[in-house]
């Protein structure tokens, strides 16, 4: 019988320790280090130097095909574009979110929409009758996807010999578990097994292998970081469950960009791509109305307009509220310090509350003419005009710095009837204006900016 020992292994980052710390070197993080006993390795198992076992050689760099394999296509344009023009045979993929953000229905839905690829989604958190049910509210086709509720990883390969199919789900790895590993199911002992199991499946068959994980309450890949360094692709579907919307990012793609983003619209019978998400964010009518600018935004390598709302008003309290909703609540206030330093408005003693509308989170330096100005617009009670749109980065010195992918912005702003659109200047001296039907305003400084604006 194999000598047990004990470890202690932090469950954020998995970094083991032959005893407990405090603080776990690897990540910062203070008390989560758990004591697990490990198997240790039979010796007969273990390499050594001079072993001929290796069941791979080595082989020249220039003899390597690199041809890039054909890619499956999920019927999704949004997903599609996410991982990088469809899913990679031999892939593992792992898509993350918060409870109830629709990650069961995102992957059910892509599952159900190939009827043509034998598929195995297998449950390990709920029963058949739920997933029966589920598909009925998405409404899909004739579909050969089989449903598998099982929680043992060894089972789970059975059903794959029985049923060979070309796509496995796994709902969702922290319900898997492994006998080879002596551990509770979602113990970071089984997350990293079963998911190093489940990538040796992926690469020596050829199947793609789609994951759901769940997030701790931090907003992270729960179980350990190896987890995230395990897998081909991260995914993390974000949005509030008070709106409609909902975000795919890529937070790790091996085949594709980091900076792709598809945007979803939650409805009664599923997730629906969205292929124009400037037509929605854009929907409602704002003339004459203060405190409203739109901002020509960037994610990966789309281009959208979103309203960027601001409200102004007096402290009650005598100590200033400051508040952000899908912005970065710590450049909010380095804005504001800007309009105050610089532009010489007093904002200190005047409560600031800013909202992205549409519940989205954007991280786009280039939305902060639009954030300031919309602070701007409902501090003095003056309303922006509605066919203007603003895109540029705000240094600290107030001045208007360049951001990038400048003509998709404006043609963005173009193809929706905008009139007038002010840029960075020095944007706007490499810009060709031959083709351009929109008025397009160069601005150097924030004061530029606020007299092309307001007079």
């Amino acid at each position: 019988m194999a000598k047990l020992k004990t470890v202690y292994v932090c469950s954020q980052c998995g970094m083991d320790s032959p005893k407990w710390v405090g603080k776990c070197p690897g990540c910062g993080a203070w008390n989560t280090y758990v004591e697990q006993a490990v198997a240790a390795a039979p010796a007969r198992l273990r390499a050594e130097p001079g072993s001929r076992a290796a069941k791979s050689r080595p082989v020249r760099i220039d003899d390597i095909d690199a041809s890039e394999a054909p890619r499956i296509r999920l019927g999704d344009s949004e997903l599609d574009r996410v991982l990088g023009g469809g899913l990679v045979p031999g892939s593992l993929v792992l898509v993350g979110g918060e409870p109830g953000i629709g990650k069961s229905t995102l992957v059910l839905q892509t599952a159900l929409r190939l009827p043509e690829m034998r598929t195995l989604y297998v449950s390990g958190e709920e029963s058949a009758r739920q997933i029966k049910l589920r598909a009925g509210r998405l409404h899909h086709p004739a579909s050969g996807c089989l449903i598998a509720c099982e929680t043992s990883l060894e089972q789970i390969y059975a059903h794959i010999r029985d049923t060979q199919p070309a796509l496995v789900v796994i709902d969702s790895i922290q319900t898997i578990a492994t006998e080879g590993a002596d551990a509770s199911p979602g113990s970071i002992t089984q997350i990293r097994e079963c998911a190093t199991s489940l990538l040796k499946f992926a690469k020596e068959s050829g199947v793609p292998v789609l994951m759901i994980g769940h997030i701790n309450k931090e907003g992270s890949i729960a179980g350990p970081k190896v987890l995230e360094h395990i897998v081909d692709t991260v995914l993390q579907f974000e949005g509030d469950q008070h709106y409609m919307y909902r975000i795919l990012r890529s937070i790790k793609n091996r085949f594709g960009s980091t900076s792709e983003l598809g945007i979803y619209e939650m409805r009664d019978d599923g997730l629906r791509p969205v292929a124009n998400p400037s037509e929605l964010l854009l929907s409602q009518d704002h003339e004459g109305m203060s405190g409203i600018a739109v901002a020509a935004a960037v994610e990966g390598a789309r281009p959208f307009l979103i309203e960027t709302q601001a409200l102004v008003g007096t402290a009650a309290y005598g100590t200033p509220q400051r508040s952000a909703t899908g912005f970065d609540i710590r450049r909010m206030n380095m804005l504001l310090a800007v309009l105050e330093k610089r532009v010489g408005f007093k904002l200190a003693q005047k409560d600031v509350f800013l909202n992205i509308a549409g519940g989205l989170r954007v991280n786009d330096p280039a939305i902060d003419l639009a954030v300031i100005t919309a602070v701007l617009s409902s501090n003095m009670d003056i309303p922006v005009d509605s066919q203007t749109c603003l895109a540029g980065e705000v240094g600290l010195s107030g001045e208007i710095r360049p951001v990038n992918r400048i003509a998709q912005r404006i043609a963005e702003a173009q193809k929706l009837g905008f009139r007038r659109m002010l840029v960075p200047k020095y944007n706007a001296q490499s810009l060709d204006k031959s083709n351009l039907r929109i008025e397009v305003v160069p601005v150097r400084k924030v004061e530029e900016a606020f007299r092309q604006l307001f007079g």
